[in-house]
């Protein structure tokens, strides 16, 4: 009988290619490299381009001289990102459940974990993207007395949570290939940019008298 294969999911490579990826797209602010690393790990990666795009979207909407018809821009195309960074979290979940099927796995019996590893992989992404802000912040030159100093002290949690929770995804992964944890795709089921489902979108406008 072949032995489960754990290669495809490695919380050190994720948050590497996270990490890697992170310094590429603020230097260059280019795509997604066209060598592809696997089904899963295309991804993971695609999954942390819409974060990274999110991020700096965000920013835009807090800029102070952003007009109001800059922010009702923004605002759509946080929706439209976030709605993509959702859907992406749920195709990591889709290729690992598939992979796994092919072993008969998830075993229905096992206990269940509340977060899959979409989810976990997400929150990943994100501190990848403070982490890399966090630093520029310990290196800016123009700072104030103290900053790098509060900073340093801000990139060690980041870097402490990283640590545990890449730690939490492998420990789900491999009970999960020895069938002692299982986990599920959870869809996210966003109402707020399907128009048969948000009344701000399918009501027509009440008149103006």
């Amino acid at each position: 009988m072949a032995l489960p294969d754990t290669t495809i999911l490695s919380a050190a490579e994720i948050t590497r290619q996270q990490d890697h990826l992170t310094s590429l797209w603020h230097q260059q602010r280019a795509a997604i490299p066209a060598g592809s690393l696997g089904t899963f790990l295309d991804s993971v990666i695609a999954q942390h381009l819409a974060n990274f795009q999110l991020w700096h979207t965000e920013d835009d909407a807090r800029a102070p001289h952003a007009t109001d018809h800059d922010l009702a821009e923004v605002k759509r195309a946080i929706d439209r990102i976030n709605q993509r960074r959702n859907d992406l979290a749920e195709s990591c979940d889709v290729v690992l459940l598939d992979h796994l099927r092919a072993l008969n796995l998830p075993n229905p019996k096992a206990e269940l974990n509340s977060e899959s590893p979409g989810l976990i992989i997400d929150r990943l992404s994100i501190l990848s993207l403070k982490i890399f802000h966090t630093t520029e912040e310990i290196e800016r030159p123009d700072a104030p007395e103290g900053h790098a100093e509060r900073n340093r002290a801000r990139l060690e949690i980041l870097q402490d949570q990283r640590h545990d929770l890449a730690h939490c995804l492998d420990r789900l992964w491999q009970q999960t290939l020895a069938g002692t944890r299982s986990f599920k795709l959870y869809r996210q089921l966003k109402m707020y940019n399907d128009p048969a489902l948000n009344p701000a979108v399918y009501t027509p406008n009440k008149p103006t008298s």
